[in-house]
């Protein structure tokens, strides 16, 4: 947990438009399915992709679905090709994705997000609902197993508002 705070953190001071969304949005309402990576949404806009590679490009960011790792190319107007980034750096995996299926692109994930505070760090987290439809989305039964524990912690949620 605590590179992936460390990743975040470093997001969020070069002010990168992101949002948290896969195992560890899960996590963060309860979920026990542990992650190994950070999945976020986010704006592939040049702009933020030249905050992105501020905010990552000490950490030797590598490309983590080739092999041989190639090291990720440090300028936005390279990055602009990429549809979505799947990185390994010093710090752990990252998945950066300009969409997320059953959801939309970075505007509509943004709408959809609430502010959470992990241990003093706030970032934009894909609320509940889009989560459980994104995850259905996918349909990877590892995915649909998430779905399902997140409908029993939403319903679980939902019931102590109500009290």
């Amino acid at each position: 947990m605590a590179s992936t705070l460390e990743i975040l953190r470093r997001l969020n001071l070069h002010e990168v438009e992101y949002v948290l969304v896969g195992g560890m949005a899960g996590v963060l309402y309860g979920s026990s399915l542990v992650t190994e990576d950070v999945d976020v949404c986010a704006s592939f806009e040049p702009e933020n992709l030249g905050k992105i590679v501020s905010a990552l490009g000490d950490l030797n960011p590598r490309h983590r679905m080739n092999p041989n790792h190639p090291p990720l190319a440090l300028n936005a107007v390279e990055l602009a090709g990429f549809k979505n980034l799947y990185l390994i750096t010093d710090l752990g995996q990252i998945d950066l994705l300009s969409e997320i299926s059953g959801v939309g692109g970075y505007p509509e994930v943004s709408r959809y997000s609430i502010a959470a505070n992990m241990k003093g760090l706030v970032c934009k987290v894909l609320d509940i609902d889009s989560l459980i439809r994104a995850r259905r989305a996918v349909g990877r039964p590892k995915d649909l197993q998430a779905a399902a524990e997140l409908e029993v912690i939403r319903r679980r949620l939902k019931g102590r508002a109500s009290q």
